[in-house]
């Protein structure tokens, strides 16, 4: 690993925002390609960031920190990834549903899931069952349902029957989460998968598309 990487590595770990886009633009002009500095750099230092939170030696303070860093680092990349062909590992629509407004454990989902090579579309808060279908009809690998209310909760199970009747089930993978989310409510509602935190938000979308 050379020593500019190492910086990118670093900053990201260490949540250094200010940093890691001039250390991922001083690598770009030096000549790295960016698939290079996406997976060494910052894809690297995510999965670090994601094992640590799940030891618990990183908090959801940190763990956002260090997203923002790798984004900051990887809004430099983008353009580098498409004209240089790298495909992202899929395409992930995600949204918080329909009556709930919070977003911020969505958001660190979503910055994740762009940190681990996905393609992410976030669809914000509120999102309807039709909105998602809309969506979902131009083509994705995983939506990602989002709720942290107990009475939200049935919009989960209202947009997932929205797909189905929509004939868009068999194309797409369904995660659910949030704070009162259970693996037991995802089984009860039909989802593929469900994540109790970030991390494992994207191991289960890997697992997913596998």
């Amino acid at each position: 690993m050379t020593d500019i990487i190492k910086e990118i590595y670093q900053g990201v770990l260490n949540g250094k925002i200010s940093e890691v886009p001039d250390a991922v633009q001083k690598a770009i002009d030096e000549g790295i390609s960016a698939d290079v500095i996406l997976n060494s750099g910052l894809i690297a230092a995510m999965k670090e960031v994601g094992r640590l939170f799940e030891e618990g030696e990183f908090f959801v303070p940190e763990m956002l920190i260090s997203a923002h860093a790798m984004q900051g680092g990887l809004n430099l990349l983008k353009p580098l990834l498409v004209d240089s062909g790298v495909e992202p590992k899929g395409k992930v629509i995600i949204g918080t549903v329909k009556g709930d407004l919070h977003d911020i454990g969505k958001n660190l989902v979503s910055m994740m899931l762009e940190g681990a090579g996905y393609e992410v579309e976030d669809l914000g808060t509120d999102v309807s069952s039709e909105t998602f279908v809309e969506k979902l009809k131009e083509g994705a690998d995983i939506v990602g349902f989002s709720a942290l209310l107990t009475t939200t909760m049935p919009s989960i199970e209202t947009t997932i029957q929205a797909i189905n009747e929509a004939g868009l089930r068999d194309s797409v993978k369904i995660i659910v989460g949030g704070a009162p989310v259970t693996q037991d409510y995802a089984d009860e509602v039909g989802a593929d998968g469900f994540a109790v935190d970030a991390s494992r938000a994207v191991s289960t979308a890997d697992s997913l598309i596998e």
